[in-house]
């Protein structure tokens, strides 16, 4: 059994626009550097035999706080990346609504096997997400790792942990600088907690993506993918 405690990167501006970030590296802003901070007084004394982190910008800058604090160097991965939007990435979601109406209307549809031109497909980011960290698990049989990642990322693992198809609008909740734990061992993934957030009381409230899909008459909306 290996041990995944997994944060989400901190804040950046592009999270408080709304953003499809995927795989442009956008830094930290103030309170993503405060809210790391915050993740590695949260993890002091914990006993991690290794810190990895995706190798994109936002994620390194998160890590560099509990590396420190932990006494670990970060190996990155970028198996551990953000789903790639191809065309849209660095987008809005109201740009992309008005410059690829039909493609925005296919990706909110929540097809697992769709992607924006240039991109990942859900089905494709979760075969990537998970052989990527089952392939860490096995490296570290019975250790415990910390994984610096993104939004996008932890709900493949929720979805996988839950038994959630991969069509289908997101069902947890994944804070910028939230701690999640899992324990992954033979072919199953176990949560342990899910975004723990006791360690960021006081700061400001997330930015939260409400785009909606049009339901027809009678029938209730649901949230369009995030954008991370």
């Amino acid at each position: 059994m290996t041990e995944l405690i997994l944060i989400r990167h901190g804040e950046t501006d592009w999270n408080r626009e709304l953003r499809f970030q995927g795989q442009i590296d956008v830094p930290l802003n103030a309170t993503g550097f405060e809210q790391a901070r915050r993740v590695a007084e949260r993890l002091a004394g914990e006993p991690v035999q290794q810190l990895v982190s995706s190798d994109l910008l936002r994620t390194r800058q998160t890590a560099q706080a509990p590396a420190q604090r932990l006494g670990l160097a970060p190996v990155l991965d970028a198996g551990l990346r953000e789903q790639g939007f191809g065309v849209v990435d660095g987008m809005r979601a109201d740009e992309i609504q008005q410059q690829f109406a039909q493609a925005w209307a296919r990706w909110s549809a929540f097809d697992a096997d769709y992607a924006f031109d240039g991109g990942e497909s859900t089905r494709a980011f979760h075969a990537r997400v998970m052989a990527a960290l089952w392939r860490l698990a096995k490296a570290h049989d019975s250790q415990r790792l910390v994984i610096v990642t993104h939004g996008g990322v932890l709900d493949m693992v929720y979805r996988t942990a839950t038994g959630q198809s991969l069509s289908g609008p997101r069902q947890s909740v994944i804070p910028n600088g939230g701690i999640s734990r899992v324990r992954m061992q033979g072919a199953g993934v176990e949560i342990v907690s899910w975004a723990e957030t006791g360690h960021l009381d006081g700061m400001p409230a997330q930015p939260v993506y409400e785009q909606r899909t049009p339901a027809p008459v009678g029938q209730t909306e649901t949230s369009s993918p995030s954008a991370e």
